[in-house]
């Protein structure tokens, strides 16, 4: 069975106000779209909306190129599965880029459904009563027997779906309606409070309030040198920074990066950067240590976590970092994949003591919080 995801983000978000579309708004750090795709799991993904916002979003990620989305919902959709027809899926989940997370479960039970029909869709019952009002006033209760709150994702059979698509009159505010109108049946299974989707601004506090109860945080801390060496370019925290001299090393020596790398791993308790990069591999030879940076991340994503802040501090005579200092936290910030606000990059001296005093080499410590599922 071929499955493929519809990630539609190509709405405005107007209720949600600011310059900022909700779906690519943080939300504990990351990018609202980015949580949604990764609640989705390993599904060929194809993202509907603005494309550089959505690859800067999604950076990492494993995802089809974004086509831009129409002006409604229901033409957005189409143009993605118009984008998947080519790749010829048995199943095509509809997914809302504003829904950051997909219950466990969610997924499985809707595959199972689509047994039994071409289409289903997770729901929840109306619980609170329900009033039509006109002119600030009740005009009427409506009875709530029988209602439900559709969310997303929703499931389908993907070629009827795109043939239904082609075919449908405008003014669907989901898929399940598409088929609806075609008179082919729609299965509901049991949706989750918690599949909530962002409206508003206090969406986004009430569900980090959500996440972060669900986290508990594990501190890590990590320390590098490398020695100074003739005929080599200085990198510190992703940066090329114009010295004398670089550092010597196996990779581009970043020793910044690799102190970061140390405290990520040590908070996940996977060990050091050698154990996952060995200095014997001729594979890293001057590799970039973005690439090792961006598995350290990767490594906080597989565990569910996510990174709380980054402190790191350099420690040399020369050259000065400060000036660079802003430049290498937007580096690191860009590799991990969260908002710069949570990386903090500063230097010291050791007052020309010691090694570093003797402009012999550069040191540098990192600090970090995870938050990690309990």
């Amino acid at each position: 069975m071929r499955l493929a995801a519809l990630l539609v983000a190509a709405g405005s978000g107007q209720r949600f106000g600011g310059g900022t579309p909700k779906q690519f708004s943080l939300l504990a750090g990351k990018p609202v779209i980015r949580r949604a795709a990764e609640a989705l799991g390993d599904v060929l993904l194809q993202p509907v909306g603005p494309a550089e916002r959505i690859t800067r979003a999604l950076r990492g990620l494993a995802h089809l190129p974004p086509v831009a989305g129409g002006a409604t919902r229901q033409e957005s959709v189409l143009a993605g599965l118009e984008a998947l027809a080519a790749h010829a899926p048995d199943i095509v989940l509809v997914h809302d880029a504003a829904r950051p997370v997909v219950p466990p479960g969610t997924i499985p039970a809707l595959l199972a459904a689509l047994a039994e029909a071409p289409g289903a869709i997770p729901a929840l019952p109306v619980a609170d009563t329900l009033k039509r009002g006109a002119e600030g006033r009740i005009a009427a209760t409506v009875s709530r027997d029988g209602l439900f709150r559709a969310q997303t994702p929703q499931a389908f059979r993907f070629p009827l779906l795109l043939a239904l698509h082609r075919r449908a009159a405008p003014g669907a505010t989901d898929d399940a309606a598409i088929l609806e109108a075609a008179g082919e049946m729609v299965r509901l299974i049991p949706g989750a409070e918690d599949n909530v989707k962002i409206t508003y601004p206090e969406d986004v506090r009430r569900m980090e309030d959500a996440l972060l109860a669900r986290l508990i945080p594990r501190v890590g801390t990590g320390f590098d040198v490398h020695a100074f060496q003739d005929g080599r370019r200085l990198v510190l925290c992703g940066v090329e920074v114009a010295h004398a001299r670089g550092l010597a090393g196996h990779s581009d020596a970043d020793v910044g990066m690799h102190a970061l790398c140390d405290a990520i791993y040590g908070a996940l308790g996977e060990g050091d950067i050698g154990r996952h990069f060995p200095p014997s591999d001729v594979a890293w030879k001057d590799a970039d240590s973005a690439r090792f940076l961006a598995h350290a991340a990767g490594r906080i994503a597989a565990r569910g976590g996510r990174l709380a802040n980054a402190d790191v501090t350099v420690i040399c005579e020369r050259p000065k970092i400060t000036p660079h200092a802003p430049a290498m936290t937007q580096r690191l910030a860009g590799i991990l994949g969260v908002d710069a606000a949570l990386v903090s990059v500063k230097a010291t001296t050791t007052e020309r003591l010691g090694f570093t005093g003797r402009e012999e080499g550069i040191a540098a410590q990192a600090a970090v919080i995870v938050l990690v599922p309990c």
